[in-house]
């Protein structure tokens, strides 16, 4: 079995092929991975919020913003060529609803919309988006082959 690196929430991390990434508990929040296919290296952030909003101080691996520049600037570190990074998310979904109530914050989607907002700036191809729903998620990311596996608690498991 290779080496399983665990990601925590508002937290990231970076592999090399064989290692694996996972993080589980993705509810509202986004599991953001993103590898270079030549070299084999890749990172994954599990974001909480869509704005660091210019806080200061606290954990700037909790927001999309300030996640993904960390995470970029460690998988450059390494060796990776920005122009082949590539993308995969799952998560934000709508956890909580109130009956006769507008949804909390939407923040499910907010943090979607954020992460594709960032990658857009960095001009980094998101190849697939499993997000929304009711259902949390726990994935595992393969660095060496871009390959993302979501488990859901009853909607079973997939490959993408």
């Amino acid at each position: 079995m290779n080496g399983v690196i665990t990601v925590g929430m508002a937290d990231y991390k970076t592999a090399t092929a064989p290692e694996l990434l996972l993080t589980a508990g993705l509810g509202s929040c986004i599991g953001i991975c993103i590898h270079d296919p030549v070299l084999k290296v890749g990172g994954m952030a599990h974001i909480m919020l869509p704005t660091a909003n210019g806080s200061l101080g606290g954990n700037p691996a909790k927001y999309a913003d300030t996640a993904l520049e960390l995470l970029l600037k460690e998988i450059s570190s390494m060796g990776a060529n920005k122009s082949r990074l590539r993308a995969k998310m799952a998560g934000g979904a709508q956890m909580f609803s109130f009956p006769g109530k507008p949804p909390v914050l939407k923040i499910g989607d907010r943090n979607a919309e954020a992460v594709e907002q960032e990658l857009k700036k960095h001009k980094i191809p998101l190849l697939v988006a499993d997000v929304g729903g009711s259902f949390g998620r726990t994935i595992h990311f393969d660095v060496g082959t871009g390959e993302l596996r979501i488990r859901t608690i009853n909607h079973g498991e997939k490959v993408v």
